[in-house]
């Protein structure tokens, strides 16, 4: 029998993991974002499944995945630079809004059977474009939600857990009604969900600083948060690893609708399962992330969680049976959700304020920009070697990315203790870096 005492079930435990829901705004944004992004991952899962079933075509799944990428590469950096000048709460809810209407317009081309391949292209691009704004302004509004810095890590956690919540709950509503229905009550269901962020937002008491006037011109911003970015060992590591897994690793759920039916011979409730499993393994990571008082050793977990993706997609590409596949799906979908949380928590206790819509660009670039030449890449090789081979080569390349950051970890602790010592950030923050690079260091609690 397991002691009342044990656990993350422990009321503590609970109160730890959720602590930055005492903030009223942060609450409002955690509870419109819970609903909104279910809706997300619904159309998200119908979307390459239509594109599939009208053309039959790996290759066309990896052009629609590049076309609602490629804006976000393009665009983010100058979106970044507007979110430094603009309130970023008002960006966010007109991408909110602007988001809601191209999942109406989708939902009502399916109902009236005119909806062709490129018309998805071009819907797809339009959503980029609306990200490219999106992802910065709202990462960025997190430290702007919490009162205490401290809480800042649990609640960039706590994100990430209803991200993948919904990355769980969203692809298995989606296969079951892809099988029942069809594609369109997805992007329905998306469309409204997109109110309930809405009315979230417009609820929330929230006081944001005004950006300071500037006349600069866009690209000397540009040029000074690159520089400040790319000049800064640990800001730049960081961001070429997120770069190096998306790129390889991410296409993975690409190519999803072609292993659900080609390897595994399954159908819409495989592929739906296959998705909900990696969302369950970034699930269980969000909650790991989330239950941490510190975020010691922090940027050590970077590494691992990459190589563990990366393990995952290699075992992966060789499994022919369903559940040994579910099992790797949850393992992969761990790895990268540690992976990309923890590189997300870093970068926000190590920036400058007034360069952080910047920053977090980069990170968008980094996380969303790269994935559609990887989900191109993914699909053209794919074609030509096959889906296998394809997944196995983007774990490869992760493994081996993990252990190239492994060997950089001492140079973000020399890089990176002024800046902490500068801030005033919580000594553990320093502590964190220090034990990544030097592994005798014991941990504190």
């Amino acid at each position: 029998m397991i002691s009342a005492k044990s656990g993350i079930f422990r009321t503590g435990r609970i109160r730890i993991i959720f602590r930055s829901l005492k903030y009223r705004n942060y609450r409002l944004f955690f509870a419109g974002q819970s609903v909104s992004l279910i809706g997300t991952w619904m159309q998200r899962i119908a979307l390459p499944w239509l594109v599939y079933h009208l053309t039959g075509s790996a290759l066309l799944l990896g052009v629609v995945s590049f076309a609602g990428q490629i804006p976000t590469f393009l665009l983010a950096p100058f979106a970044g630079v507007f979110t430094d000048r603009w309130n970023r709460y008002y960006v966010l809810i007109a991408t909110q809004l602007l988001a809601m209407l191209q999942a109406i317009f989708l939902t009502w081309l399916f109902y009236t059977g005119t909806i062709q391949v490129w018309h998805i292209i071009l819907l797809s691009v339009i959503l980029g474009m609306v990200n490219a704004f999106d992802v910065p302004s709202r990462q960025s509004l997190v430290i702007d939600l919490v009162e205490k810095k401290e809480d800042l890590g649990n609640a960039i956690a706590l994100n990430s857990l209803i991200f993948n919540s919904a990355r769980l709950i969203g692809p298995s509503v989606a296969g079951i009604l892809l099988a029942a229905t069809g594609e369109g009550i997805c992007f329905l269901l998306n469309a409204v969900s997109y109110l309930f962020v809405v009315i979230s937002l417009l609820r929330m008491k929230i006081n944001i600083p005004k950006p300071g006037k500037t006349d600069k011109y866009i690209f000397t911003d540009l040029r000074d948060g690159f520089n400040y970015a790319f000049g800064f060992a640990p800001i730049k590591y960081l961001i070429l690893m997120l770069a190096l897994i998306s790129l390889m690793a991410m296409p993975y759920a690409v190519l999803m609708p072609v292993f659900a039916k080609e390897v595994l011979h399954g159908g819409s409730h495989t592929y739906g399962f296959l998705m909900g499993a990696a969302g369950f393994g970034a699930l269980l990571g969000g909650l790991y992330l989330a239950s941490r008082t510190t975020i010691l050793r922090m940027s050590r977990i970077i590494p691992v969680a990459a190589a563990l993706a990366g393990s995952g997609l290699i075992m992966f590409s060789f499994s022919r049976t369903f559940i040994l596949s579910l099992i790797l799906m949850v393992i992969t979908g761990l790895g990268l959700m540690l992976n990309t949380a923890s590189s997300n928590t870093i970068l926000q206790t190590i920036v400058d304020d007034d360069k952080r819509g910047r920053i977090m660009s980069f990170y968008t670039m980094a996380i969303m920009g790269t994935a559609p030449f990887g989900s191109l890449l993914a699909g053209y090789i794919a074609k030509e070697i096959g889906s296998p081979l394809t997944i196995l080569i983007g774990g490869v390349t992760c493994v081996t990315g993990a252990f190239l950051f492994y060997r950089k970890l001492p140079e973000l602790k020399s890089k990176a203790r002024p800046v902490y010592i500068k801030k005033g950030i919580i000594p553990e923050v320093v502590s964190g870096l220090q034990s990544a690079a030097e592994p005798s260091l014991k941990s504190g609690k």
